[in-house]
């Protein structure tokens, strides 16, 4: 099993219900977010296209911020899911300076928090918060083990991207085009 989230570029149209909903899901902080929501412009001009992005722990397959974590808080669950467990980080930030997509922050309460696909909701049978309440419905979230899964088949017949490529983190977050 292998979770992972593919987002619609072209149908994300930037309202942020996906960010109030991680918030009320997981009790985050005012002023602070697990995820967000970014504005793209690429190309030159006369030829530019512009989309939102989502953004978020891309949930990696190589993880440099788990190897960079001195006490195993950073960890991975089952289905490739990346944790960390509040109890046993010390703040110390080397997760936070190791992650390329500044998706982690540090909580009030002194440990370091970010997205974890709404696992106690995915544990349930339901879909991560933002995906269950986006409006356009351009998320889409599942199972890239399962050939038949619905994320499986959109991976496999559209264009898409990762972020930062280059890294070389395997990012589980997919943008299609």
């Amino acid at each position: 099993m292998r979770y992972a989230m593919a987002i619609e570029v072209n149908k994300c149209v930037g309202c942020g219900d996906c960010v109030v909903a991680c918030q009320t899901e997981n009790n985050v902080p005012m002023g602070y977010s697990r995820d967000w929501i970014i504005e793209i412009a690429r190309g030159e001009y006369p030829n530019l296209f512009m989309h939102f992005e989502s953004q978020r722990c891309n949930h990696c397959d190589d993880t440099p911020c788990v190897r960079t974590c001195p006490t195993g808080a950073s960890h991975v669950i089952e289905g490739g899911i990346v944790k960390v467990t509040h109890d046993e980080c010390i703040g110390c930030g080397a997760c936070i300076e190791a992650c390329p997509y500044d998706a982690r922050y540090f909580h009030p309460d002194g440990y370091v928090d970010k997205c974890t696909f709404c696992d106690h909701r995915v544990a349930d049978g339901l879909e991560p918060a933002c995906v269950s309440v986006c409006p356009t419905t351009c998320m889409h979230f599942g199972d890239l083990d399962d050939p038949d899964s619905d994320i499986s088949k959109l991976i496999k017949t559209r264009e898409h991207y990762t972020l930062l490529p280059e890294a070389g983190t395997a990012p589980q977050i997919y943008y299609l085009k």
